[in-house]
């Protein structure tokens, strides 16, 4: 049981590795985060029984302290906690199962919000009357943390729970992207949004709750938001802990929105390596100079895509990228490969529901320009942005 132990610790210490390009911002002009509120937080909770939606993510700016250690020692009474993909320490491998445990620190249950009990059940719920989600996204529609925070809602709109999201920066924080389609819902898509959704997640949970998107009853959730303060929309923010195990850094993070459509085609981003997203390539010398090997890493991914083959590509990893979102990679490489479809589209289905339609592979195929494709999105976007509006909570672009 020790050795267990100290194996668990040196997990979750791996975990919260901070980001490489951490720096420290001003103390009078940084965030104060919802989590950071705690003591508009005890108000919330005083005399409720708490259920936690939370990952290595959920841990206080000054203390590096998670949520749950600081809410126990304040006396809330939480009863259970509810890990997402990643697991509650989040170093599972991307996919894997994500399994019902004990936290050995409190005893306290978790209970898999991933897999096959992304939604919890009317037991599950039972012995609480709120939740509280506190994960860090990064602004995309396929990063899955929104989806379980959706399925969260959705249930507690129907068994009568209460959900409370403690609001955190958005460090890809801009509208862009095409919108997901009727027919293209799954797990990396459930809400009609575009790949960048530019809102942080209190926003958005008043999107979805406003917009009538919970699908399992008419009523809405009943919905709180701890907001941040000193964060407007568009303020750079760095993330102190990596949110995935292959996001390790904020060149990644930076890359991520444009780099994920590289999951459904036959080119590597990295994983397997200690650079995921910040590198592409494949086994075929057309790629490019820069080569990689992906191989089985423990901390980032155990069976990665190319496993054991020579990569040729390019090297994303000083790339002077802004963010936002960008089709110069994937018509870089549909290019490079000849313009082989069969070859490039070898997961066309899970190309499509990352792009949240078929239309994007089709103009790729067809030649169409980078220009020529955004400029597609533009309506859809537009009524986006204008819906967007309503939800605002901080101060806008």
């Amino acid at each position: 049981m020790l050795k267990k132990y100290i194996l668990s610790v040196f997990v979750l210490m791996l975990s919260c590795r901070p980001l490489a390009t951490y720096t420290a911002t001003n103390e009078s002009t940084r965030p104060l985060l919802g989590a950071d509120r705690i003591g508009l937080i005890k108000e919330i909770l005083a005399d409720k029984r708490v259920g936690l939606v939370v990952n290595q993510t959920s841990i206080l700016s000054d203390s590096r302290v998670h949520l749950l250690d600081t809410l126990l020692s304040e006396g809330v009474n939480v009863r259970k906690i509810f890990a997402p993909e990643h697991g509650f320490r989040g170093t599972l491998e991307p996919g894997a199962h994500v399994a019902s445990d004990i936290d050995e620190k409190t005893g306290l249950p978790i209970i898999s919000a991933y897999g096959q009990n992304n939604r919890p059940t009317a037991a599950q719920l039972d012995d609480i009357d709120v939740l509280v989600f506190d994960i860090q996204d990064v602004g995309t529609r396929f990063y899955t943390y929104i989806s379980t925070m959706h399925y969260m809602m959705d249930a507690c709109a129907e068994y009568g729970k209460e959900f409370v999201v403690l609001d955190r920066p958005n460090p890809n924080d801009f509208v862009d992207g095409p919108i997901r389609k009727p027919g293209f819902e799954s797990f990396v898509g459930v809400d009609p949004i575009p790949v960048l959704h530019g809102l942080t997640v209190g926003e958005l949970a008043k999107m979805i709750n406003g917009e009538g998107w919970l699908k399992s009853t008419p009523d809405k959730c009943k919905l709180t938001v701890v907001q941040m303060l000193n964060w407007k929309h568009g303020d750079l923010y760095t993330l102190p802990v990596r949110p995935s195990p292959n996001l390790p850094n904020q060149q990644a993070i930076r890359l991520y929105p444009s780099l994920c459509f590289f999951e459904g085609l036959y080119v590597s981003v990295g994983r397997g390596t200690e650079f995921p997203f910040q590198v592409l390539g494949c086994p075929d010398k057309r790629g490019g100079s820069f080569t990689f090997t992906p191989v089985a890493l423990p901390g980032y991914d155990l069976n990665p895509m190319h496993k054991d083959k020579t990569c040729y590509g390019i090297d994303l990893r000083t790339y002077p990228f802004e963010g936002g979102l960008s089709l110069h990679f994937i018509l870089d490489f549909y290019n490079r490969l000849g313009k082989d479809g069969k070859l490039f589209f070898t997961r066309a289905n899970w190309f499509d529901l990352l792009a949240g339609n078929s239309s994007l592979r089709t103009q790729i195929v067809e030649g169409l320009s980078e220009k020529e494709i955004r400029a597609s999105w533009q309506p859809d976007l537009n009524q986006y942005k204008a819906m967007r509006k309503k939800y605002l909570l901080y101060q806008d672009y």
